[in-house]
């Protein structure tokens, strides 16, 4: 099918606003709440094509079962139930473009994604209902749950590398060699199990790859580049300086991939749906992958001679700090002027004060090279790095009012996803930067203060660990919630609605 089709929230700008093209079709079963269906800014309403009512409340836009999900909504597009409303989606799309609408707010893991993949083409094994498979055996066993799992890995997976390295680095900094070792080793084991899961995701799963890559959290590729960095950063110190420059090598050259080939397919693909509204936290990752670079190159030049590393660590130091003022404009932008939804603000929103941490790690490590290796004045840099902390500070108490707003008030459940980790690596970044920023300033109730975020830190990654592992546990092959068909259940008159909005990772 040669006609374009995106995917849109039905709360994000009309077609008047927008400018874009197309049929718009609402395909949820249930008509969105606070919408008047006078004037509505849709064409059609093609309830059938939803998922049955069945497995939308097994499902409940929980993203660890979406490959699951995915797969049996692509049977139930198969069935007769399905089959005519999706004919009349096809005619539509054939007429011109086809803009299909939601209520939900994670639309990457929603059914309009697999609706949207289906009528391109995506998946042609649509009429293949699964079987009755033996728990951990067959197709469906572990070992078809393992590639299920890389095919739907998430952009940002390597967040858990990130936020667990930084934290080692906290550790290391308050004297805790040991426990420091342990997470230094785990972010090791995360950082090898995950990029090669990336390759084979882009070697088997090339279409969904790029589809990532031209959505609105392509930026959380970068995770790539930044957990590399941050790995290189910590490795440094303990004198392996071979294995650090690896690193650096690795995260350098994918920063540079990365940093330029994001924005360039966002600028010049035609296969998405412009929308203020798809602006979100990990587009921060943007400054963090050049502020990455500089922490890392630093790091090394401290422990080498010559005036490479010194002269990379200031370009990608001074990159990122106005990629960061570019960026934190257009994200106030948008939460300031466009309406947020509680279920759409998702931990990625601490990234606003992680980029903003980064940026003065980068400078306190420059200005502790040696005289006549900088482009930059150290006046100049330590200024820069003293505002910026003071702002990532003023942002914590906001970003903590903002989770008590979605959590407390407005009473969305606390449960763990992926988004976790976007919380790890900011608090563990501002703790050792408080602390540096304190040694290299000569004050000392800052680095005390340094220290007790250090321990904070080290809390809020257990708990996300032990969170993450139980949920794995859960949802494991053959056992748990996500086992086996859903409950087939009567839909009742006056039942809640069946498609909650979900959660962003």
């Amino acid at each position: 099918m040669a006609k374009q089709i995106s995917c849109r929230g039905i709360y994000e700008q009309t077609p008047s606003e927008d400018g874009q093209a197309g049929e718009r079709v609402l395909v949820d079963r249930v008509w969105p709440e606070g919408v008047r269906r006078q004037g509505a800014p849709l064409d059609h309403w093609v309830r059938d094509v939803a998922p049955s009512v069945e497995l939308e409340r097994w499902y409940g836009h929980d993203p660890l079962r979406f490959d699951e999900f995915r797969r049996r909504y692509l049977a139930e597009l198969g069935d007769q139930e399905h089959r005519q409303a999706a004919a009349r989606l096809r005619d539509l799309a054939e007429r011109g473009g086809l803009i299909l609408l939601s209520a939900g707010q994670d639309l990457a893991h929603s059914h309009t994604a697999v609706l949207a993949e289906w009528l391109t083409g995506g998946d042609r094994r649509v009429s293949e209902p699964p079987g009755p498979t033996p728990a951990g055996s067959g197709p469906y066993g572990y070992r078809a749950a393992v590639s299920t799992a890389v095919a739907d890995l998430n952009a940002g997976s390597l967040a858990f590398v990130m936020g667990t390295a930084i934290v080692s680095t906290a550790l290391y900094v308050n004297g805790a060699g040991t426990a420091s070792a342990v997470l230094l080793w785990t972010a090791l084991a995360g950082f090898a199990v995950l990029v090669p899961a990336y390759g084979w995701r882009l070697l088997r799963h090339r279409q969904r790859f790029v589809a990532d890559l031209l959505g609105p959290r392509a930026f959380a590729f970068l995770t790539l580049a930044i957990s590399s960095n941050v790995l290189a950063a910590r490795i440094a110190p303990d004198g392996h300086i071979a294995v650090a420059g690896a690193f650096l090598a690795f995260g350098a050259l994918g920063w540079l991939l990365l940093d330029y080939g994001i924005p360039l397919a966002l600028i010049t693909t035609l296969k998405r749906g412009p929308s203020f509204d798809q602006v979100n936290g990990t587009w921060f990752l943007w400054a963090v992958g050049s502020e990455s670079v500089a922490v890392a190159a630093a790091a090394s030049a401290r422990m080498t001679s010559g005036p490479v590393l010194p002269a990379l660590a200031v370009v990608c130091w001074s990159v990122g700090l106005l990629q960061y003022l570019l960026t934190a404009a257009i994200v106030l932008a948008r939460l300031l002027a466009r309406p947020v939804r509680a279920e759409g603000l998702m931990t990625s929103v601490w990234i606003f004060m992680g980029a903003a941490a980064i940026c003065v790690l980068a400078g306190v490590r420059l200005i502790s090279l040696p005289p006549g290796t900088l482009l930059l004045t150290r006046p100049v840099i330590a200024g820069s790095s003293v505002v910026l902390w003071a702002f990532s500070t003023w942002l914590v108490p906001l970003l903590l009012a903002l989770g008590v707003w979605r959590h407390a008030l407005r009473r969305i459940p606390l449960r763990y996803d992926l988004g976790w980790w976007n919380l790890v690596f900011p608090i563990g970044m501002y703790a050792v930067t408080t602390h540096e920023l304190g040694r290299a300033t000569g004050t000392s109730w800052m680095t005390t203060l340094g220290r007790w975020e250090g321990w904070v830190a080290a809390a809020v990654w257990a708990v996300a660990f032990v969170a993450m592992v139980a949920t794995m546990l859960r949802h494991r092959p053959g056992t748990g919630r996500g086992a086996g068909p859903p409950a087939r259940r009567r839909d009742r008159p006056g039942s809640p609605s069946t498609t909650p909005p979900g959660t962003q990772p």
